[in-house]
């Protein structure tokens, strides 16, 4: 992300984003699940200025890849964002996929959600794909979950997160579930 701190996306790192589509997840629990990009070039750059050097507005720009190249929401959805570890989250002072989520409610003219909420846990990151999905994060509803959800996320890699949260919302009553990331690895 070649681009100045208050300029979103460049022309030429959006066209290489919209150029390596995400496409279909298999998500368990999802009716469907969708990745704007793959978690490559541009689109790992993007997020891990967000994340990690706290480009707030690079959310804006995640959220309008995952605008452009999801299927249609269940009318009345409401955008639940996958809640970030409690830790990491205030390490950061923000969480990467709340602020896409935000973005993405108001893109497409949704109520947010913020039902779900995490338990502190060992990073994702640097475990392999057999670790990752034996042990998942502990997520938990903190309010009643809407009947049809935007479940969003910035990276699946396995999609045990997407899909955990996903069980949990099933159980809380929520009857269709889209499952969004803006990459997936």
């Amino acid at each position: 992300m070649g681009c100045s701190p208050t300029q979103s996306v460049c022309a030429r790192c959006r066209e290489e984003i919209q150029g390596t589509r995400g496409g279909l997840l298999a998500i368990d629990g999802a009716n469907a699940a969708w990745a704007a990009t793959a978690y490559e070039g541009a689109g790992r750059r993007l997020v891990g200025q967000l994340k990690f050097a706290g480009r707030l507005a690079l959310a804006r720009a995640a959220a309008e890849a995952i605008a452009r190249m999801a299927p249609p929401p269940a009318p009345g959805a409401a955008v639940v964002p996958v809640p970030a570890d409690p830790l990491r989250s205030r390490l950061r002072g923000f969480d990467p996929a709340s602020l896409i989520a935000a973005e993405l409610a108001t893109l497409l003219r949704l109520q947010p959600s913020d039902c779900l909420a995490r338990s502190h846990s060992r990073r994702q990151v640097g475990r392999s794909r057999a670790e990752r999905m034996a042990a998942g994060p502990t997520v938990r509803l903190v309010s009643e979950p809407p009947v049809h959800a935007v479940l969003v996320d910035d990276v699946t890699t396995t999609g045990t997160t997407l899909a955990r949260c996903a069980a949990v919302l099933r159980e809380g009553g929520c009857a269709e579930i889209l499952a969004v990331a803006f990459a997936r690895a």
